[in-house]
C-alpha cells in the first residue's frame, strides 16, 4: 500500500505553504492530508499536544492502518516525533524539509534563548506580530514567486502568543523507528542538514529560500518521493 504523504506546515505560517506541493502529489498519484495547525496559539501553553491532535484529527478521514509519510517543514519539525507516537497510523517514513531538528535527547526547546530574546520586544500583551513581519522587505520579498501568493499566505498567518516560543516539546523514546531524511532549501538550515546527515539519514539539496515549496512545488514534490521511497 502506497503511503500517504502528511504535509505538516509550520505554525508560524499555515497549510497554503503546503498546498501547491500537495497538489504536485495528488496530479501524480499520491494520497496527501495538509492538516491546519493554524488554531493551536489559542489558549494556554502548552501548545505540542494540539499539533499532534490537529493532525490525528485530520487522519480520522483515512482509514485506520493506512501507512503514511510525515513531512515537516520549518519549526514542525520539532513537533514530528510527538505527532508520529500520537497516530494510530503506521509512520512508515519522515522527512525534514529545511526544518529544525529536534534534540537527540529531550526535551526540545522551539526557540534558542538569543532568538528569543529577538521575539519578546516585539510582544504585544503576550502575542507576537505574523511571521513575515519579524523581518526586513529585503528578506521576504524573495521567498514568494508572485503577489498573490504573497497575500493568501501573509493573511493566513497567525499571531502566535510569544510562550509558543518559550515551550519544550518532548522527544519520545523510539520515535525515529523509521527511515528520516531531509530536503534542505536554505542556508540557515545547513547545519541541522548536517546534523541530519550526522544521524545517517539522506539528505538532499534543493537550493531556494525558506519557502521554496511555494517557488518550485514540482521540484519539492519530486524530491518528496524519492526520499519517500529510499530513506
Amino acid at each position: 500500500m502506497q503511503p500517504i504523504f502528511v504535509l505538516v506546515h509550520s505554525p508560524s505560517v499555515g497549510p497554503s505553504t503546503w498546498h501547491p506541493v500537495a497538489e504536485q502529489l495528488a496530479a501524480a498519484g499520491h494520497q496527501v492530508r495538509v492538516p491546519s495547525l493554524l488554531h493551536i496559539g489559542a489558549g494556554a501553553p502548552p501548545f505540542w499536544p494540539r499539533v499532534v491532535d490537529a493532525v490525528r484529527d485530520d487522519l480520522r478521514q483515512v482509514p485506520a492502518g493506512s501507512p503514511v509519510t510525515l513531512v515537516a517543514h520549518s519549526n514542525a519539525g520539532l513537533f514530528l516525533p510527538v505527532i508520529r507516537s500520537g497516530l494510530d497510523h503506521p509512520v512508515v517514513g519522515s522527512v525534514f524539509v529545511d526544518a529544525a531538528l529536534p534534540a537527540r535527547v529531550g526535551p526540545t526547546p522551539v526557540a534558542a534563548s538569543e532568538f528569543l530574546e529577538f521575539l519578546r520586544p516585539m510582544a504585544v500583551n503576550g502575542r507576537l506580530p505574523r511571521w513575515t513581519d519579524w523581518w526586513d522587505e529585503a528578506d521576504v520579498a524573495p521567498m514568494f514567486p508572485d503577489p498573490t501568493l504573497r497575500q493568501k499566505v501573509t493573511e493566513e498567518q497567525p499571531t502566535l502568543p510569544l510562550s509558543y516560543y518559550e515551550q519544550h516539546i518532548p522527544v519520545p523514546d523510539a520515535w525515529d523507528d523509521h527511515p528520516c531524511s531531509y530536503l534542505l532549501f536554505s542556508p540557515p538550515y545547513d547545519d541541522a542538514a548536517a546534523e541530519a546527515g550526522d544521524r545517517g539519514w539522506r539528505v538532499a539539496h534543493l537550493v531556494g529560500e525558506h519557502l521554496h515549496q511555494i517557488v518550485d512545488p514540482a521540484g519539492t514534490a519530486r524530491h518528496l518521493v524519492e526520499l519517500a521511497h529510499t530513506a
